[in-house]
Formats: C-alpha cells, sequence, structure tokens
C-alpha cells in the first residue's frame, strides 16, 4: 500500500475520533456506538497504518537501537492496547491518541516520498535533452537514424535549427552553436572545420557536418547525468534529531514504566490495575505525538511563508544543511548577470553608430546583432534597409546604407581599417572591463564603438554585500574566461573568482570548497546540476532549467539574487523553531514522568492516564503554537553596499 494511501486512510478515519475529542467537554457530543466506534476506527487504522511502523521498531530492537519508529510503535501500541484493556473495565479511553500520532507521522513520509520523486525526475528531464534521431551520411548516402544507432566514426549533417546529435569534431560548415544548456553560458560559440561540437546543442544558422567520436554514455551530457546520479547518492541520510534523542529517551521510559509496575505491585503491593495504571500513565505522557508534530509543523509553516517570499524550500534536510553555511558559490550568467547581452557604451555619435549597425545586423541571427537591434528599437531609430550585403568570414559584415559604403565587425576587422588614435584608447578601457567591443565604420574609416556585455543583474551588487555582512565568504565558479569573470565579480564585489571550468568539473570545485566548510552553490543551468546536488545548499534560480530547479533543495521563484540571503535567513530561522519545538515535546514528558510513576502520591498528586494524555495534547498544542508563531519571526536580512 502506498505512502499516500496510507496516510489519507489514517486522517480520514482519524476525523470522527478528533471531532468528539474536542465538541464532547463543550457540548457532551458522543459518537454513535459509544467506545465501540473509536475502537473499530482505531482497529483499521493499527492494521492498515501502523504495522510498517511497528514492523521497523522491531528490526531496530534487534539490532538494539531505537528511532522515530519506536517511539511510535510503544506508543500507539501502549495507548491502543491500554484503551482495549481500559474499556473493558470500564475506564476512560484514549484510542484518537494513537490514531492522531499515526496520520501525523504518515503526513512527514507523504513528504518525504514527494522530495524522492523530485530528485529522479531531474535525471529524467537530462536525458530528454538528447536528440532523438540525426542525419547520418555513410557511403555517401544521407539517412535519417536514432541516436543510439550512432557509432563512432560516422558523419553526421545538422541544419539550422536542428539539435546536435552527440560529441564531435567538425568537418566542413560555419555556424554559431547554442551551447546554453549544457555549458550554461548564454553567448551562442562560433564554430567552423577543426572545432568540438557537444551532443544536444543547438546549431543556429549554418549547416554542418562533424565526425562523431564520443556516443552513448562517453558524450558530455551522459556524463553530467552520471554525475547528478552519484551526487544524489552519495548524500548521506541526515540523522534526524528526534532519532538521536529517542535512541536514548526510549529505553529509558520503558525502563522507568517496567521499575514503576514493579516497584508499585511488588515493593509497594498495589493491585494489578493500579500498578499497571501508573507503568501506563509512565508509557503515555512520554507517547510521541508532539513529537511527531514538531518538525512537519514547522517545516509547512516555515516553507509555506517562503513560498509567499517566492523561495521554495524543498525539504528539512535542506533546513538543517542551511545551518553553518561558510561559503557561498555563485555560477555567473543568469545567476549573478542577466543571462542576455545588452548593449552598455556606444562611442561616437550614438545615433548615427546605432542607425549603421542596426542596418547591417537586421538580417542576422547572432545574438551580438539581437543586442544591437534591441538598442535601437528602444531609441526608436529608423532603421534603413542594407544593399549589397556581403559577409566577412570571421570578421564582420560589409552594405550599403543610405548610398554609402558601411561595415560593422569584431577586432580582426581594425587588421583591414585605421583606428583613430581617440578611439584606441576607448577599446583598451572597455576591453578591461570585459565588454566586447563592436566596430562601425563607413567608406573605410571607423567612425565608432558599440560595447555588448551581459551585465550584472541590478540586485546582484547588494545580495553579495548581505551575504558577506553575514561573514560569509562568496565564490563565484564559471565557464567564462577569467577576464569576463573578474571584471563582473570586482562590479558586484565577489570575494574569489575560479574561471574557465568546464562543466563537468563544476562539482568538484565545491567539493573542494566543503574542504573548508558548508558550502551553498546558487545557479540556473544544466550545468549546474551537479553542482547544485554536491553543494550542502543547492539554489536554483528560477528562470533556470528545469534540470537546476529540480537539483537545487531551494528554488528562488523571483529570480532575485537577493533571495539567496533570505532563503538562508529563514531556512535557519525554521531549523530552530523545530529544535524549540522538539524542547517542547519533550518538556511535558521530562516534567510530567515522575508524577506519571506517582512519586508525589503520598502527598496526593498523581497523574492518570487520562491527564497523561491531556498533559500530552497541551505539548502537542505549544508545538503547534511556536510553528504557527513562526510566521511572525522577523526574518534579519543585512543589506550593506560597499
Amino acid at each position: 500500500m502506498s505512502v499516500k494511501t496510507r496516510f489519507w486512510t489514517s486522517l480520514i478515519l482519524s476525523l470522527p475520533m478528533i471531532a468528539q475529542m474536542i465538541f464532547h467537554p463543550l457540548f457532551g457530543f458522543v459518537l454513535p456506538g459509544g467506545d465501540w466506534t473509536p475502537l473499530i476506527l482505531t482497529t483499521i487504522i493499527m492494521a492498515v497504518t501502523a504495522v510498517p511502523f511497528w514492523q521497523s521498531a522491531w528490526a531496530s530492537f534487534t539490532k538494539h537501537h531505537s528511532n522515530m519508529d519506536t517511539l511510535v510503535a510503544i506508543g500507539t501500541a501502549t495507548t491502543y492496547f491500554y484503551s482495549i484493556y481500559a474499556m473493558f473495565t470500564h475506564q476512560s479511553v484514549f484510542f484518537e491518541t494513537a490514531a492522531v500520532v499515526v496520520a501525523f507521522i504518515m503526513l512527514g513520509q507523504v513528504f518525504e516520498e514527494r522530495m524522492r520523486d523530485s530528485a529522479s525526475n531531474a535525471v529524467a528531464k537530462l536525458m530528454d535533452l538528447q536528440a532523438k534521431d540525426a542525419e547520418v551520411i555513410r557511403n555517401g548516402k544521407a539517412q535519417r537514424i536514432p541516436v543510439s544507432e550512432i557509432v563512432v566514426g560516422d558523419h553526421i549533417r545538422v541544419r539550422p535549427g536542428e539539435k546536435i546529435a552527440v560529441d564531435g569534431v567538425i568537418e566542413e560548415g560555419h555556424s554559431t552553436i547554442d551551447e546554453s544548456m549544457v555549458t550554461g553560458e548564454s553567448m551562442p560559440v562560433e564554430k567552423r572545420a577543426g572545432d568540438r561540437v557537444i551532443g544536444a546543442t543547438i546549431n543556429s544558422n549554418g549547416t554542418l557536418t562533424f565526425t562523431a567520436d564520443k556516443v552513448g554514455g562517453d558524450t558530455m551530457l551522459s556524463q553530467i547525468v552520471e554525475m547528478v546520479k552519484q551526487a544524489q547518492n552519495s548524500h548521506a541520510p541526515i540523522q534526524k534529531l528526534t532519532d538521536k534523542v529517542s535512541d536514548i529517551f526510549v529505553p529509558v521510559v520503558l525502563i522507568l514504566a517496567i521499575l514503576t509496575f514493579w516497584v508499585w505491585f511488588v515493593l509497594l503491593g498495589s493491585g494489578l490495575a493500579t500498578s499497571l495504571i501508573f507503568a501506563v500513565s509512565v508509557v503515555v505522557i512520554a507517547c510521541p505525538c508532539a513529537l511527531g508534530l514538531a518538525t512537519p509543523t514547522a517545516l509547512m509553516v516555515g516553507t509555506g511563508r517562503a513560498a509567499k517570499m517566492g523561495i521554495l524550500i524543498k525539504n528539512g534536510e535542506v533546513l538543517e544543511a542551511a545551518n553553518g553555511i561558510k561559503t557561498v558559490v555563485f555560477d555567473k550568467t543568469g545567476t549573478i548577470t542577466n543571462g542576455k547581452p545588452v548593449v552598455t557604451d556606444v562611442i561616437g555619435d550614438e545615433k548615427q553608430i546605432l542607425t549603421i549597425a542596426s542596418a547591417l545586423e537586421a538580417t542576422s541571427e547572432h545574438p551580438l546583432a539581437s543586442a544591437v537591434m534591441v538598442a535601437a528599437k528602444e531609441r526608436a531609430l529608423d532603421v534603413p534597409k542594407a544593399e549589397n550585403f556581403k559577409a566577412i568570414e570571421g570578421k564582420g559584415v560589409a552594405a550599403t546604407v543610405a548610398g554609402q559604403a558601411a561595415f560593422v565587425g569584431n577586432d580582426k576587422l581594425i587588421e583591414d581599417h585605421q583606428l583613430p588614435s581617440e578611439l584606441a584608447g576607448q577599446v583598451t578601457a572597455l576591453q578591461d572591463q570585459a565588454k566586447t567591443v563592436v566596430y562601425v565604420g563607413m567608406g573605410d574609416a571607423i567612425i565608432g564603438l558599440i560595447a555588448i556585455q551581459d551585465a550584472p543583474k541590478t540586485t546582484s551588487k547588494a545580495a553579495i554585500a548581505a551575504l558577506k555582512s553575514r561573514g560569509l565568504k562568496t565564490v563565484m565558479l564559471t565557464g567564462d574566461n577569467i577576464r569576463v569573470a573578474k571584471a563582473i565579480a570586482a562590479q558586484v564585489g565577489i570575494d574569489e573568482v575560479i574561471a574557465d571550468v568546464l562543466p563537468s568539473d563544476k562539482a568538484d570545485h565545491v567539493k573542494a570548497l566543503q574542504a573548508h566548510g558548508k558550502v551553498a552553490f546558487a545557479g540556473d543551468g544544466i550545468n549546474d546540476a551537479p553542482a547544485l546536488t554536491v553543494a550542502d545548499v543547492g539554489i536554483a534560480m528560477g528562470s533556470g532549467t528545469d534540470i537546476a530547479i529540480d537539483a537545487g533543495g531551494i528554488v528562488l521563484v523571483k529570480n532575485d539574487l537577493s533571495d539567496v540571503d533570505r532563503a538562508l535567513a529563514l531556512s535557519k530561522k525554521t531549523f530552530s523553531r523545530i529544535k524549540l519545538n522538539l524542547f517542547w515535546a519533550f518538556i511535558y514528558n521530562v516534567l510530567g514522568i515522575p508524577v506519571a510513576a506517582g512519586i508525589f502520591y503520598a502527598l496526593g498528586v498523581t497523574l492518570s492516564p487520562e491527564l497523561a494524555g491531556l498533559a500530552m495534547a497541551f505539548s502537542s498544542l505549544s508545538v503547534v503554537t511556536s510553528s504557527v508563531l513562526l510566521n511572525k519571526a522577523k526574518i534579519n536580512t543585512r543589506v550593506k553596499l560597499a
């Protein structure tokens, strides 16, 4: 039977007993059939839902250990069987105690199952990125075959807009390839004969023919999938605080209950019923109802509040891991930066330069061209039509605009044209800021420059400052070149830069940083998935890929880097509330056990099973109240700009 079925069975059958427990003192409400109805309902719950707990408790017992299941099994079994005894001896019963305990524990297991499903979906979505088939040239004939049939040495043709099937080396053709789904970098890369291509990337505008040299499990995508699997499986299960405490608490309670019975029955000569009542009172006061509520209620309130803030916290393990974070590592593109190139500077006559550039770039699919077109559109420029268009391979484009020869290109273009001295200094300054410089000319003269850059998000600098004010070290981990990375890091205040990192190596760098303390990693690309999973806390940007979102333990829906600080602060606050709840869950037990054991009997102070159940109810109430108050707790966020 599934976890969800067991949960709903226990919850639905518990509701009538909960209603009687609440409304009987107020209105005298009693379920039809008297105690027989709670007995039947609880018996079904025990048979359908609680048996696995009893089996787990017995397995732990045979290994000389106790855990949360031991507490659940002892609490439910004791209350259930004592209630049957009490029912036939005309005493008060508390079947609802056993039923409610089981229902809340099952709720926690439903959450855990959902998290495991999410983890497996991340790997499945990675595999979906792969092309389904490819055009392979064998014996001079082109044929489309499934990717699984491609072998090393096959010649594969890729047309514009198609996915590249496997890894290989280009034989002929020239194009730009969008590798963002694998490398995480937004800028498409120009490729020509001799360059490598990566499976699952997208060919933009030219036809390519390449030779396959890595297929099946050897491709980069397959290696990333394997790393995600290994990283997910390598996570040691976090030992729950409740299990740690129960490993000592449960045996102590059992010993005290047996000792209580022995003292009253053997030493003091009390009757069997009286001695049993004292012993049962000890076990009931230690019943883990509040313990079962301590974690899930705080988790539900904390994650609910986080969701309202645009922060999705996936499970309790993330909350615990967020405590003691020493280093926060960021991917660059799409995390610190906007993830798309924009025009940042225009040197010269802005209107003239953008008009010429946009006229020449109007038909281009290159991302830099798109940035120029966006800049022209924002300024509402009237873009003339270019004539006699000609591409200058590897350098740029040329055409006739408004009757005059014009050209736009890159650094290699200045080899054919004289760069005015007044612009040369500007080029150096822009390149020192890690900006891509586009040269614009008319006739034979270069008349201006356009600087294009993937700029940092407006919130990045404040977000980094907030984390550093908490004493956290900040690191940028990127596949970009060191010059670009350092320039961006300087703008936002990052402490350390690790650049020129291959996608397959990101997780290794995170592991190296973990040698100096817990690490949180924030990223958005497919290539970030292994690092997100390896990190103690993986933080995925909401605008990122589904793979990154599934691999991260925390998801920032608003794509606001400032939420990294809020997420860590809220995680710490929620986990602290869980620990406070566990304290309240046990304090009634610790204080009530001596009274339940009859130590103060001579003073007329006793604790019957009914009062023990009431004390346990107050324990549960205090835990729920503590969790609800988390909605009002202040979440300190520190934002200090340098």
